[in-house]
């Protein structure tokens, strides 16, 4: 019997490191503006559109429709978003982001783009290029299709 490979000798292995590093300075990053990751993903989801149902946040992110409304109860008492009851279904509501939220989501894109900077600025556009296809074909062929959070 043949030794067993080293963790290093797999992807996974690499894949897993650069993913928790990269994940982990932008938890860091956002949490200094007072939201987590789970919350930015929200928020973006609101930039530039109008109220949207929880539902539809839902499919739109692969969670929950129990995560997006323990989501958004946190931004509500953030004041980052707002909660407007259904006119034709007094069971359903949609949400939207305050002037607050809006404010805030392009200061987060900008740690989600110098983060992205910082761990990826060193490869030529060829390069960023290859990896990506990979990493989305991937995803792809696995089915992937649930937004990162955590």
């Amino acid at each position: 019997m043949s030794d067993p490979a080293q963790l290093t000798d797999h992807l996974g292995y690499w894949l897993r490191q650069v993913s928790n590093h990269v994940s982990h300075a932008f938890a860091l990053q956002v949490e200094e503006c007072g939201v987590t990751v789970a919350e930015w993903v929200l928020l973006r989801k609101l930039w530039g559109r109008d109220a949207t149902g929880p539902s539809r946040l839902a499919e739109e992110t692969g969670l929950t429709r129990g995560a997006v409304s323990k989501l958004a109860d946190r931004l509500l008492a953030k004041g980052l978003i707002e909660r407007t009851p259904s006119t034709e279904d007094r069971r359903a509501h949609s949400l939207a982001l305050t002037a607050a939220g809006a404010a805030l989501v392009p200061r987060l894109a900008q740690l989600a783009d110098r983060n992205e900077e910082h761990f990826f600025g060193h490869l030529d556009r060829g390069e960023r290029l290859m990896l990506e296809q990979a990493l989305r074909g991937i995803a792809q062929r696995a089915g992937m299709r649930l937004v990162p959070v955590e």
